[in-house]
C-alpha cells in the first residue's frame, strides 16, 4: 500500500515532474499564465491524460485543445465512455483503447491488386 502523496512547488527540471508516476501521487507546480502552463505541461515525453478546471469554459476548451495529451477532461476527471477512444500522445499508452479506433489494434489491413484484363496469364 502506498499512501497518497502530494509533492508541491516542484520545478520543471525535477525528475518527478518529467516521469509518469502510476500511483496515488499528485505533483503541483506554479505557472505565470496559460502560455507558461502549456509550455510546462507539453514539455514532456508523455501525454496520456490531463484535466483542466475552470469557470471559463471557452478558455478551458482552448487550453484542452492545446494540451498534448490523448485525453483531456474539463471540470471532471477520469470519466470514460466505451464509445470514446482513450490513449496517449508521445510515449504514453499503447495505442487507442475503447471506441472504433481500438478496433485497429485487432485488425490487419491487406491490399490485393488483380489485373483482370489478362484472360489467362499462364
Amino acid at each position: 500500500f502506498v499512501q497518497p502523496t502530494i509533492f508541491s512547488n516542484v520545478k520543471e527540471t525535477d525528475t518527478i515532474s518529467k516521469d509518469e508516476i502510476f500511483g496515488p501521487v499528485l505533483v503541483t507546480s506554479t505557472f505565470r499564465d496559460t502560455e507558461d502552463l502549456l509550455a510546462k505541461a507539453n514539455d514532456s515525453y508523455y501525454g496520456l491524460a490531463a484535466a483542466v478546471f475552470s469557470r471559463d469554459i471557452s478558455r478551458a476548451l482552448d487550453t484542452a485543445h492545446r494540451l498534448q495529451a490523448g485525453t483531456v477532461w474539463v471540470n471532471l476527471y477520469n470519466a470514460l465512455d466505451a464509445q470514446v477512444p482513450f490513449g496517449g500522445f508521445k510515449q504514453s499508452g499503447i495505442g487507442r483503447e475503447l471506441g472504433q479506433y481500438a478496433l485497429a489494434n485487432y485488425t490487419n489491413v491487406k491490399s490485393v491488386h488483380v489485373n483482370i484484363s489478362i484472360p489467362h496469364p499462364f
